[in-house]
């Protein structure tokens, strides 16, 4: 008979693994910015050593609060995005040294605050008592940046805020606040949901009454989109309640009706607002405004055109032809100088870390946390999705942040936020799986 080790060796297995994977991430990372430094200044960067330790500590800083806090939990997840955290900063430093310093020290905070939700938030479940509180929270958020005197437009959307010093999106923490909502929300809610008792034709659906969220969710995709000129976190927000309300109801109703109604509002937006009209034109047909609205994606396909297969080695491209690549256009800087193959490893560890978080939302026991899996999973997926499909034409640019890459503080802190409830949910799964086998196996042993 095969012989199960006990739950404390596979927990040390897990954390193990993760140590191991973090010291990997560490040596490709510091191997790419000493190559990017050479390829620029034909010089190995005098920063180097520095630059390991301090890269060194605050993973190994987040790993410990890992092995402490949640010791049960996926041991890729943490690395994956340590990964594409640590490839962003050295692009981000390789194009500008004073954005490289900024992106260190919002990454230091990232992980301060990777920690402390960790520290803070012991049961994910605990989060459901609050779920309209935090509902408030992430729609007051989410419209702030309309709000006279703080709101700021910068690059056509209005999605910026200023209080005092402080410049941040909100909608970036809006995301995760809206996710706990929607899930404990459906959760409740999915078999009142899930019923289809009104028939239209041959169609059965549920009750009118019953797609009130629906319509409130479409709502505020469209606020976001009209007003905030922002197309992303638009489709972001509104296909994140979408996804989740099918997985809670198993209702392929939902996705038709929904999906519909984006259409109607899409359409409505384009025929209505010129920014709109203007996105699609220069997805349409960039070469037409080739050196005013087409410059930047044209300018990417360029890029990627000169990356080819391998690349034009780190710091030996021109990626800096490309306005704002440092965040928006950063996945096309990654192409050209790592080529097709560097941005397949971009793309596989976006796959794999969603994989990971799809496992952590099936191996979930409860209803609301697995929901809130699902949701955060499908946040980093999609918004990664959104970006690229924008740089390489495959939708339109939506000006989203590539997750844990691009530069910006709002994006990192929340992701890492993010981050740390998956590993949060991951744990409780894990340690309710070794409780129920330990008893299981008590149990035969008193039998027997």
């Amino acid at each position: 008979m095969a012989r199960t080790r006990p739950h404390g060796q596979v927990v040390g297995a897990r954390r193990n693994t993760e140590l191991g994977l973090i010291l990997l991430v560490v040596l490709i990372t510091a191997g790419t910015y000493t190559l990017a430094t050479l390829g620029t200044i034909a010089a190995i960067p005098t920063n180097i050593i520095p630059f390991l330790l301090v890269m060194l500590g605050l993973l190994v800083a987040a790993h410990l609060a890992v092995r402490k806090l949640a010791p049960n939990a996926d041991p890729l997840l943490l690395p994956l995005a340590a990964l594409l955290n640590g490839l962003g900063y050295v692009f981000i430093a390789r194009l500008d040294e004073d954005l490289a310093a900024l992106q260190a020290g919002w990454t230091a905070a990232g992980i301060g605050a990777f920690v402390f939700t960790l520290l803070f938030i012991r049961r994910v479940r605990d989060l459901e008592r609050y779920r309209y509180l935090i509902g408030l929270g992430g729609a007051v958020l989410l419209l702030l940046p309309l709000v006279p005197g703080i709101g700021t437009t910068i690059n056509g959307a209005r999605i910026w805020v200023n209080i005092g010093p402080a410049n941040f999106q909100p909608g970036e923490f809006a995301k995760i606040a809206l996710a706990v909502f929607f899930a404990s929300y459906l959760a409740e809610k999915r078999e009142l949901l899930g019923m289809a008792t009104f028939q239209v034709g041959p169609v059965r659906m549920p009750e009118p009454k019953h797609l009130g969220p629906v319509l409130l969710a479409w709502g505020f995709s469209l606020v976001v989109m009209f007003y905030e000129k922002d197309l992303g976190s638009s489709l972001l927000f509104f296909a994140l309640f979408v996804v989740l309300l099918w997985v809670a109801t198993e209702r392929v109703t939902y996705l038709i009706i929904s999906t519909g109604l984006f259409a109607v509002g899409s359409y409505v937006a384009w025929s209505r607002f010129s920014h709109v009209q203007a996105r699609v034109d220069t997805w349409l047909n960039p070469w037409d405004e080739r050196l005013g609205a087409g410059f930047q994606v044209t300018e990417s396909w360029f890029a990627l055109a000169f990356g080819g297969l391998t690349g034009t080695g780190p710091g030996l491209g021109r990626p800096d032809r490309i306005p704002v690549v440092e965040s928006d256009f950063i996945f096309a800087a990654i192409g050209e100088e790592l080529g097709l193959a560097g941005a397949t490893l971009v793309l596989a560890a976006y796959l794999l870390f969603v994989g990971s978080g799809l496992r952590v939302a099936a191996a979930a026991e409860e209803p609301f946390e697995k929901l809130l899996a699902t949701g955060l999973t499908f946040l980093i997926g999609f918004q990664a999705f959104l970006i690229i499909a924008g740089v390489i034409r495959l939708l339109p640019l939506t000006g989203v942040t590539l997750p844990f890459i691009s530069y910006g503080g709002s994006s990192l802190i929340a992701n890492y936020v993010l981050l740390a409830l998956l590993l949060r949910i991951s744990h409780d799964s894990s340690t309710k799986a070794a409780e129920r086998a330990r008893k299981a196996a008590a149990r035969a042993a008193v039998g027997g």
